[in-house]
């Protein structure tokens, strides 16, 4: 057994001696968690992580899945199947920051419950209809589904832990756990879909992610948060508009929402991955060649996660670390354009989307929720959210009219020198002195919980 702190390890000695004594089993670790700490016998985060890395299972496989029974099954046209992109992002526009307003209003685990609710129902109906406006109702329910997730994982982590200085490390390995997670579920779904039929393959996904939300339920406990009493439309009105200001008066909040947009726009470029690699000879099945490169991609991502988890816990090491991965994501997109054969392209997508693109996901979180208050976190984390899902949107919208003006490589141009740019603003600014909001996190009078190591493997 290894434990940090010793709440596990001496914590076992002592129920299983109280057991031996006569103590019953839940009377007992009851008791050793009074008078240690309720982190005492917990294994809080490895469940977390290990909900993180399943619901990545069951999203990735549903997206391939659903991707082809687009074209297979419901034979949309390339018009209706870039309109439920058109959908699901105005969905997220008009719903994500008010659900991070009721996040920090009512409740942080319940929204996370809710949230798997309509994934389900998306998906789940995805597998069952064809026809045209029944799957733009599937899409509106999954992008309901996210919206309502979105920042709300995030708050309760960090205000059920009660460290910041463990938060970023565990957010780290969260982003790791999620490349693993959707590497398994491309590949199990896949085959499935091949097994038994695209639709059950989707109908199976959304089942799994029901239950995978009555976990949440029976396994998460929400002790730190306080839901707001009185008017409840007031509170939540108010706490959005808390939202709004602390990211306009927070200078650091500020350029990550920004340069999460310029980012998020330049990583549409992602969808021209494939193609480009075609064009430069990928050999034998295009479908398989290219598979392989996207678990590479994973492999790339999760080492490259795993260095910054290391680091991560320094408040310094963010800065760091984003301009890191601007500066892999460019490096990467710059080999695509002057690769000279499919391998050189290849690695270039290993350094653009594994590494870069991996590493400022997951830092541009980390950051905002450092610089969050505990009353308004969800809805600073709904903030960072929409400003991703505005840059896909235009940034989609300007590669397209690039490409189709200048070519492929032009796009592919533009879109490293923004990420460039973005980089070295990140790498040049220096923070402001006495602008860092004061991460909140309720007060406890037992002793700090230990220090879990076992998630990090």
């Amino acid at each position: 057994m290894r434990c940090h702190s010793g709440y596990n390890r001496s914590g076992l000695v002592v129920a299983q001696t109280l057991i031996e004594l006569g103590q019953d089993p839940l009377a007992a670790i009851a008791l050793v968690r009074q008078k240690r700490s309720p982190w005492a016998l917990n294994n809080q985060i490895s469940s977390f992580l290990w909900w993180t890395c399943l619901r990545a299972v069951f999203h990735r496989g549903y997206v391939l899945a659903s991707g082809i029974y687009f074209v297979v099954d419901a034979r949309l046209s390339p018009s209706q199947i870039i309109g439920l992109g058109i959908v699901m992002a105005a969905t997220l526009t008009l719903s994500d920051i008010p659900a991070g307003a009721w996040s920090d209003t009512f409740s942080r685990k319940w929204p996370l419950v809710a949230g798997h609710g309509f994934l389900a129902a998306g998906m789940v109906l995805t597998g069952l209809v064809t026809a045209y406006p029944l799957v733009l109702c599937t899409q509106v329910l999954w992008a309901l589904g996210w919206a309502f997730s979105g920042g709300a994982d995030v708050a309760w982590l960090t205000e059920e832990l009660g460290r910041p200085n463990r938060v970023a490390r565990v957010l780290a390995a969260r982003a790791r756990w999620e490349l693993i997670g959707g590497a398994v579920g491309m590949i199990v779904f896949g085959l499935l879909g091949w097994a038994v039929g695209l639709s059950a393959a989707i109908v199976a996904s959304g089942a799994a992610m029901a239950l995978l939300g009555l976990f949440v339920a029976s396994r998460f406990p929400e002790d730190n948060f306080h839901p707001v009493h009185g008017h409840r439309l007031a509170a939540s009105l108010s706490v959005l508009r808390r939202g709004i200001a602390l990211a306009r008066q927070d200078r650091e909040i500020l350029l990550m929402l920004a340069a999460t947009m310029a980012v998020s726009g330049a990583e549409v470029i992602s969808w021209l991955f494939a193609r480009r690699l075609v064009s430069l000879g990928l050999s034998g099945n295009p479908v398989v060649s290219y598979a392989i490169v996207g678990l590479l991609s994973t492999v790339a991502g999760v080492i490259a996660l795993r260095l910054v988890e290391a680091r991560i816990a320094v408040a310094s090491s963010a800065r760091s670390a984003y301009a890191a991965g601007c500066l892999a994501a460019a490096v990467g997109l710059a080999l695509l354009v002057l690769a000279p054969n499919a391998v050189v392209g290849g690695i270039g997508l290993l350094l653009a989307s594994g590494v870069g693109f991996s590493i400022t996901r997951a830092v541009s979180v980390i950051w905002v929720n450092r610089r969050a208050t505990s009353d308004i976190r969800a809805t600073i984390h709904s903030l960072l959210s929409q400003a991703e899902t505005t840059g896909e949107v235009a940034g989609g919208l300007l590669l397209a009219l690039t490409a189709q003006a200048a070519g492929m490589s032009a796009a592919f141009t533009g879109s490293g020198v923004l990420i460039a740019c973005v980089g070295v603003l990140i790498a040049t600014m220096r923070p402001r002195v006495g602008t860092v909001a004061a991460v909140h996190v309720p007060v406890q009078p037992q002793p700090q919980p230990p220090e879990h190591t076992a998630y990090a493997e």
